[in-house]
């Protein structure tokens, strides 16, 4: 499937980027992982085989990455946050499990 953008609000929820206009590739880092390039990849290709779905929880104006969600397919969804983007990952985790459920 194809990564299904999300509104919550206060945040937007869209699929990982990398690319010459937007890339999550410096707030991946921030979030401590180690190669961003490859997870963003890796995000793709979960949307594509419906086996894991992940989200940038965004500030809907800036586009900028506040923190990260990710599912497993028939699992829970699971996040971290910047630092002071604490509400960003409250104020989304209850949005995808909503959409999780939906599936």
């Amino acid at each position: 499937m194809e990564a299904v953008e999300i509104n919550a609000g206060a945040w937007y929820l869209r699929a990982l980027r990398d690319d010459d206009r937007v890339s999550d590739v410096p707030a991946l880092a921030d979030l401590g992982i180690d190669d961003p390039a490859a997870f963003v990849a890796g995000a793709d290709a979960g949307w594509a085989s419906e086996t894991r779905f992940t989200w940038a929880v965004c500030e809907p104006t800036t586009g900028e990455l506040l923190s990260l969600i990710t599912a497993d397919a028939g699992g829970p969804p699971v996040g971290q946050f910047r630092s002071g983007q604490q509400r960003s990952l409250d104020d989304a985790l209850p949005v995808v499990e909503r959409f999780l459920q939906s599936l």
